[in-house]
């Protein structure tokens, strides 16, 4: 079989741990390890690891996370981790018990020396009763796509070797980024590899906190808040953040993606009689008519 390791940041995460960690002893394929960053003040959740270390088989390690956030626990353990099949997780979620051995089938069909990134739908649950599974992804994914809009839902991703080195490689030159995930879709893209989207039954239950705006995110108070933070220079402050990250790694980056990054970043920033024009040109798309909407809206009022 082969082995897969399992990435989870952790923070103060006692409240929900348990059923995660018990997803993971449960999964159809059971070669598998967990590395986890702990960033918590307390030692709750480590000792809730510890105890479920003491009652699998499999190998699980505990190491001090950064304590810079949630995207630089993960970054953390990019950098610090051999390359294998990476398998991200949220310390929070349920996984359903064939989420490993489904992205294994579909990545071990990718070429070794190709990096590829798996990444698939989830139920949307509210740790009782209501569930909504998230839609399937209508358009290709693609470093056009990459550039203004995530499709890889991070608690869903597993990497191949050959992505998961490349992570490791370009996380020591990134620096800081608005979301883990979001960077490694722009990586694989952008370097010319594979993104695998599987549309078909989700893989596990994504749990929403009160307020989620990286979540679902459908509730009115939410689309409301998201409207804000565009207008507030949210939106724009993370297209900041990714785009410094991935001219860091230019070098890991095809000839055309890195002169499609210079020409958005170059277009980002021209007054609005040319901006428009200037985008235009690149085709940069987002995955549903509402997004590629609301993505013009915010370049018209200079929010991008």
């Amino acid at each position: 079989m082969v082995n897969v390791q399992i990435l989870m940041g952790v923070y103060e995460g006692a409240a929900h741990l348990d059923a995660q960690l018990q997803s993971l002893a449960e999964q159809d394929h059971a070669d598998w390890c967990l590395r986890t960053s702990d960033d918590s003040p307390t030692d709750a959740s480590r000792a809730i690891i510890m105890a479920f270390a003491a009652r699998v088989t499999q190998q699980v390690v505990v190491n001090h996370g950064p304590k810079q956030g949630f995207a630089a626990n993960f970054m953390h353990l990019f950098r610090t981790g051999p390359a294998g099949y990476w398998a991200l997780s949220d310390q929070d979620d349920v996984w359903l018990p064939d989420k490993l051995s489904r992205a294994l089938s579909a990545l071990e069909r990718v070429p070794k020396d190709e990096p590829a990134l798996y990444c698939a739908r989830s139920i949307y649950w509210d740790g009782a009763a209501r569930r909504k599974p998230s839609p399937p992804m209508p358009r290709r994914p693609t470093f056009r796509n990459a550039l203004i809009e995530n499709v890889a839902q991070g608690n869903t991703i597993v990497l191949n070797p050959a992505a998961a080195d490349l992570a490791r490689r370009a996380a020591a030159q990134a620096g800081a980024v608005f979301a883990h995930d979001w960077w490694l879709y722009m990586l694989v893209t952008g370097a010319g590899g594979q993104v695998l989207v599987d549309n078909g039954p989700p893989v596990l239950l994504y749990r929403q906190h009160a307020g989620n705006l990286l979540g679902s995110g459908h509730s009115l108070r939410a689309q409301v808040a998201r409207k804000l933070a565009v207008m507030q220079g949210a939106f724009a402050k993370r297209l900041d953040l990714n785009l410094q990250a991935m001219e860091r790694c230019r070098g890991w980056l095809q000839p055309d993606h890195a002169d499609l990054l210079d020409a958005f970043c170059a277009a980002r920033r021209l007054p609005l009689p040319s901006r428009l024009p200037a985008l235009a040109k690149l085709r940069l798309y987002r995955q549903r008519q509402a997004g590629t909407v609301g993505f013009w809206g915010a370049a018209l009022l200079g929010r991008i």
